[in-house]
């Protein structure tokens, strides 16, 4: 566990940050010191998120370039980014339409190069940050049911390492984690509703359980902390094994 003054005088923005996982790290970095802007759609879910954790929020949709250009200009030149917002649904390939691809897309993917580019032009004017990645431990491996999330979240990993490269003269680290299933309210609804499918997820999971929300934050974390000054490009995977396995969404196993 980092020490509690870790962030302290230090201001970044969550994407996605009022519920979920975004709001573990979020609430995490508050709790080591951070001044935390939550950004996301859902006011009334931003309002009383910001509330517990001492922050600010900004109603946004990452898929507005414009709305995201207004809310970097707002809060300037921030220590650290975290693109979280994401967008996520099972469906077999054949069946998904333009709008469902187009939807997980916009967020993920454009949303986090729209976030990524107006706030991080502004920490290359100030010669310094951090930006960190939210994808999934199938953008290496895919998976049956999510085209759509693992195109787009292989598209953020390529982007991390882009990134990484040329904005290290900048003295600007950019990094990603990718979880393997975690129980949120969103993603136990869309992706195992079913006790059944749970069950045959955790046992392609090598240490036969979820991640917690705290693990995922820890690694967020430290990532984003000067503890990993040295690291960059780098995606960290937190899925207890599971994509060594070959596990994939819809809970078959391959061995």
């Amino acid at each position: 566990m980092l020490p509690p003054k870790t962030f302290e005088g230090r201001t970044g923005i969550v994407t996605g940050g009022a519920t979920g996982i975004g709001f573990a790290i979020a609430r995490e970095l508050a709790r080591l010191g951070a001044h935390i802007v939550l950004a996301s759609r859902n006011e009334e879910n931003l309002a009383k998120a910001a509330a517990e954790i001492g922050g600010e929020y900004f109603v946004l949709d990452v898929r507005d370039a414009e709305a995201v250009e207004a809310m970097a200009a707002k809060f300037g030149a921030v220590d650290f980014l975290v693109n979280n917002a994401a967008g996520n649904f099972l469906v077999p390939s054949e069946q998904l339409t333009t709008n469902g691809w187009n939807a997980v897309i916009g967020i993920v993917l454009n949303g986090t190069f729209y976030c990524t580019s107006a706030v991080g032009k502004r920490m290359i004017e100030n010669r310094r940050g951090a930006i960190l990645n939210l994808i999934a431990n199938y953008a290496w491996t895919g998976a049956p049911g999510v085209v759509h999330s693992a195109s787009a979240k292989a598209g953020v990993l390529a982007m991390t390492r882009t990134l990484a490269v040329e904005w290290a003269r900048h003295n600007i680290r950019v990094n990603a984690i990718a979880p393997g299933p975690v129980h949120t309210e969103g993603a136990s609804k869309r992706l195992f509703p079913d006790p059944k499918i749970e069950e045959a997820i955790r046992r392609t999971i090598p240490l036969r359980r979820f991640a917690t929300l705290e693990e995922v934050a820890n690694a967020a974390a430290y990532l984003l902390s000067d503890y990993a000054a040295y690291i960059t490009g780098e995606a960290l995977v937190i899925d207890g094994g599971q994509w060594l396995g070959g596990a994939d969404v819809w809970g078959r196993v391959r061995m």
